[in-house]
């Protein structure tokens, strides 16, 4: 309870109707057999606050405490592999994101991308030596988000790859976003880059993409503007590194850790829905 006040403060990992109302659409219809049913399917919505609590905790799933009612912590991970399998993260996203639009939430007229390393202390695919941890085994998440932070897509790499490489998957991850009327928006007008993306080839491919490249020459002094527009994207990591999950990549599988980095990414989208609705009522 809050203090004085008397009223229960939610848990985030608590799903709401109304998230919860774009979030069931989307989950893949399991039937059940009629011969030999089995033990019945824990309900998928306490599954998803299951799967919810170990990316805002950073609980191992064998840790997931079973008073909360979210099923075992090999259930929740089988469900979140069954729906990583059936493209259930970045369609929330996606969906997400045209609701963004359809509130005039998203900025297009230009889009930021970095790069941030994170330890993988199982390695697995898509790691590799950090060159900013000693050497150890690393990933690295890549997110591009539109001008005001908002995140349109994001990649797994290993801790080895530069930025610039991710800069052209970056953009073409970005789904198409409709949520108003006309053909749906999938690339920004210009994408912002730090002097780690300085490489002419990068600039003509962008520019092939119909994308104006806007990046910072090395060897120039620094006070080239572009930091004032590129800080959205240090914000947006920050956010999903709330997530705890996120902070250490504990996954083996590469699917598993980028169903999460993609879950982060929508919540924080929901985020910002969430805010607007809450400013409009204000």
């Amino acid at each position: 309870m809050i203090q004085g006040c008397g009223v229960a403060r939610p848990k985030p990992w608590n799903i709401d109707d109304e998230l919860w109302a774009v979030i069931e659409p989307l989950l893949p219809k399991v039937e059940r057999r009629t011969r030999h049913p089995g033990r019945k399917r824990h309900p998928d919505r306490l599954v998803f606050q299951g799967i919810q609590f170990v990316l805002h905790t950073g609980t191992a799933w064998e840790h997931l405490p079973q008073e909360l009612g979210f099923g075992s912590g090999m259930t929740c991970w089988r469900r979140l592999a069954e729906w990583a399998e059936a493209g259930v993260w970045p369609r929330l996203h996606e969906a997400l994101l045209v609701r963004l639009r359809s509130a005039n939430a998203l900025d297009f007229s230009r889009a930021a991308a970095d790069g941030s390393h994170i330890r993988a202390l199982k390695r697995g695919p898509k790691t590799g030596r950090s060159p900013v941890d000693q050497g150890r085994a690393g990933s690295k998440h890549h997110l591009i988000t539109d001008a005001t932070g908002i995140p349109l897509a994001a990649t797994l790499t290993g801790g080895n790859r530069n930025d610039v490489t991710q800069r052209i998957p970056l953009l073409q991850a970005v789904p198409p976003v409709r949520g108003k009327r006309g053909r749906p928006r999938y690339r920004p007008d210009v994408a912002l880059g730090d002097r780690g993306y300085d490489h002419d080839k990068y600039r003509r491919l962008v520019w092939n993409l119909g994308v104006k490249p806007l990046i910072a020459r090395r060897g120039t002094e620094h006070g080239s503007g572009l930091g004032k527009q590129r800080w959205v994207v240090e914000r947006a990591f920050a956010h999903l590194h709330w997530f705890r999950r996120l902070r250490i990549r504990w996954e083996i599988r590469d699917d598993i850790h980028e169903a999460f980095l993609t879950l982060g990414c929508a919540l924080i989208c929901w985020r910002r829905l969430r805010a607007l609705v809450t400013d409009a009522v204000g």
